[in-house]
């Protein structure tokens, strides 16, 4: 099962990148490979991966990993101060993160055998393949700007008004923040993989001694979002309310502590109505948009992602259980207050990641009736939506009072029956087996 799915993997990134190429940009597999020697362009994610291969190793192993990963970071940066050469377009550090991985890889293959090499090559891979689905989301959506000429930002915004018309209100919260409000969700867009890593970490803190992953975890979910998730956006190409709406971002210069340098003003934008000015009620159309922005607005992958990491963290203390929550919240007022989503979006993307982990979970207990039943059921949500917002957006505009509350109880009754379902499971989970004792890593 596992080299099948490797093989598949390996499959698709090789189509990805021939794809990428066509277009004359280089694919996932070129930008990582380049992270070998070249300055990274995600370095703390490149330690978070790291840091997530370690769950495998013994406590002794761990720290000549992060020595070895230091002391290949130092010695790039030693040789690149003597040859004078500036680190622009990446990170100064996070090439030994990679080194170490393939490190732990080679070992497996060349100094384990049986169980030990598995489990070395399992932990490998989910390092590797958090790397990678980074590299293939930003490959993704290149290709978005470059196939979907036309956008459907205008049907969205639309039927937004029937939800109050979010992004616009918190814009305009965010914006009389000022520069501490921005930064602070600034920084948790930003790091959202980080945190994931975190919550994966406290899952996984049993498997170097239990000798096995535990069978459902966040970064199997994230991966799976990561993977199904851009589909959609080419079925449904959005930009966002900052770019269809605005003028590319550029009113946060100056505000940002991260990126100072903002995208020049959008010329294919409707207006510079966000967040000040409601968009225009109208009969709407599917607008041409530049070559450049991605189209990934619908659904919301970071809220996805961001309900993930808060649905993944109810078990753990109360430390992690607040910072989940936390992180929840912070995601949802950025992606609305940097006018990045629209609301519309963010409810696809609640529904679209209870699925996903309802789904993840029915496949480990066998496709019980209840599982499928609420598998179907978010699916059938999901698509509803997706198609209300394109069919029916003059509609729900017209009767926000009608369509405001239907979608919020589309919405809700996703979550009543994922928690309704997930809470019966546990209480009647699968008898675990328990893997004959096995020897130490050494």
């Amino acid at each position: 099962m596992w080299a099948a799915a490797a093989a598949v993997t390996l499959a698709f990134l090789v189509a990805l990148e021939f794809t990428a190429r066509h277009y004359g940009m280089p694919g996932p597999l070129t930008t990582q490979s380049r992270e070998v020697l070249f300055p990274p362009k995600s370095g703390g994610l490149l330690y978070a991966s790291l840091a997530l291969t370690m769950v495998v190793l013994t406590w002794r192993q761990r720290l000549i990993a992060l020595a070895f990963a230091v002391g290949v970071d130092l010695a790039f940066l030693t040789a690149r101060w003597a040859a004078g050469v500036e680190v622009t377009g990446g990170h100064p550090f996070g090439n030994g993160a990679l080194w170490a991985l393939i490190g732990i890889a080679v070992v497996a293959v060349t100094r384990r055998t049986d169980r030990e090499r598995v489990l070395l090559l399992k932990g490998a891979g989910l390092g590797l393949l958090l790397m990678a689905g980074r590299k293939t989301g930003d490959t993704w959506l290149f290709i978005t700007s470059e196939t979907r000429p036309t956008v459907l930002d205008q049907y969205v915004a639309t039927a937004d008004h029937a939800l109050g018309d979010p992004s616009w209100v918190v814009g305009r919260i965010v914006t009389a923040s000022g520069a501490v409000g921005f930064n602070v969700l600034d920084f948790v867009y930003g790091q959202l993989p980080v945190a994931a890593v975190l919550a994966a970490l406290y899952q996984m803190r049993h498997v170097a001694a239990e000798r096995r992953f535990p069978r459902h975890h966040l970064v199997r979910t994230f991966l799976v979002i990561g993977l199904i998730g851009p589909a959609f956006y080419m079925i449904y190409p959005v930009v966002g309310p900052i770019f269809a709406y605005g003028t590319g971002a550029e009113h946060w210069a100056g505000v940002s502590l991260w990126a100072p340098e903002m995208p020049p003003s959008a010329p294919w934008a409707v207006g510079e109505l966000w967040p000040r000015t409601l968009p225009p009620l109208g009969d709407p159309q599917s607008m041409p948009f530049d070559g450049v922005t991605p189209r990934n607005c619908m659904p919301s992958l970071h809220t996805a992602w961001a309900t993930a990491i808060f649905l993944h963290t109810r078990k753990g203390p109360r430390a992690l259980r607040w910072a989940g929550t936390f992180w929840l919240v912070a995601t949802l007022c950025a992606t609305l207050g940097f006018g990045y989503h629209y609301g519309a979006d963010l409810i696809a993307g609640v529904v679209f990641t209870l699925t996903i982990e309802a789904g993840l979970r029915a496949h480990d207990r066998g496709w019980e009736r209840s599982g499928v039943r609420l598998v179907a059921y978010g699916t059938a949500v999901f698509a509803a939506l997706l198609l209300s917002y394109r069919f029916l957006p003059l509609e729900m505009a017209a009767h926000p009072w009608l369509y405001g509350p239907l979608l919020l109880l589309a919405m809700g009754s996703v979550i009543h029956g994922y928690v309704r379902t997930t809470a019966r499971w546990n209480a009647s989970p699968e008898p675990v087996r328990t893997p004959a004792p096995q020897p130490e890593l050494v």
